[in-house]
């Protein structure tokens, strides 16, 4: 099986045109197959798993054995990842018949997405960093995440020519390698603006090759989503904000205090990225249920007596 493994990445990059996140997330996937695989003894040849011999019986029980410890958008994207490298292998005639055809996604969990208040974003926001370049650094990706309601990796692709500064704007890669614009507040800007000086001179010190990524680190590399999680988690304990802040709650921050300051659905949607519309209205349902509840906690007719 690990044989197939190096194709099926030359596939999602080059036939689907995935994504990185995507491409890293799916090899995972096949990775924690094959170990499953290893571990019960099935479907073995030797030292290797050999494809030919898995059912779609034992794909179901593997899929099973996530339930315990996996959230169902989880699992969903492991049978994504399941169909598309057991298609893979029928398209390149390495197997006769998709095991994983006919696998179904569960049923996704109904949540809303955690948001925080005006108040607790600009106390996160305002988290006080050491006076040198990391926590520059820092200061300005909250305000940029904030501030546009870009992904993650998103923030951490950015090249410097993607900053028009003048403008006041950012170009950004999406899922499915789209690029889209988004403006960014004044605030953001004029932080950035301090922030690429101080970028300047690091890589002037610490390397002699052309570095564009706008977000580094002190070897004069680009940094990775870690970083920035972890960040927003030293940032939390400061603070001490009980909800549990990531850079996708502040996604979704950025997103309900548009809506509730009257911004277009549609636009809000083209910021975001979103393909379809669906997914940004949402927000529309984070709107309601926080307006009954202040309508029940206030108005004096709200509740039986």
């Amino acid at each position: 099986m690990r044989e197939y493994k190096n194709d099926f990445e030359r596939y999602l990059s080059v036939e689907k045109n995935a994504s990185i996140h995507t491409k890293e997330s799916y090899l995972i996937d096949i990775s924690q197959l094959e170990a499953f695989l290893g571990e019960k003894g099935l479907c073995l040849s030797g030292n290797n798993i050999d494809v030919h011999r898995i059912t779609e019986d034992i794909l179901r029980t593997f899929i099973a054995s996530l339930y315990r410890k996996k959230r169902k958008s989880s699992i969903s994207r492991k049978v994504s990842s399941l169909k598309t490298f057991f298609r893979f292998l029928v398209k390149r005639g390495i197997i006769d018949e998709n095991p994983a055809l006919l696998l179904s996604h569960p049923k996704a969990d109904k949540f809303l997405p955690t948001v925080l208040t005006k108040e607790e974003i600009n106390e996160l926001i305002d988290v006080k960093f050491e006076d040198d370049f990391s926590g520059i650094r820092n200061m300005v990706m909250l305000e940029i995440l904030y501030s546009s309601g870009i992904r993650v990796g998103e923030l951490i692709g950015l090249d410097t020519g993607d900053i028009d500064l003048n403008s006041g704007v950012i170009r950004v890669l999406g899922k499915g390698k789209k690029d889209r614009i988004v403006p960014v507040g004044e605030k953001a800007i004029s932080a950035l603006v301090s922030y690429l000086e101080k970028r300047g001179e690091l890589i002037r010190k610490v390397s002699s090759d052309k570095q564009d990524a706008v977000f580094i680190n002190e070897r004069g590399t680009r940094i990775t989503t870690r970083t920035v999680q972890r960040l927003l988690k030293n940032c939390v304990y400061k603070t001490g904000i009980i909800k549990k802040a990531t850079p996708h709650s502040i996604r979704h921050t950025f997103a309900t205090h548009m809506m509730e300051a009257g911004a277009d659905l549609r636009a809000i949607q083209e910021m975001l990225g979103h393909a379809s519309l669906s997914t940004t209205q949402r927000y529309t349902k984070v709107n309601m249920e926080r307006l009954m509840r202040v309508y029940d906690d206030a108005h004096p007719r709200a509740k039986k007596p």
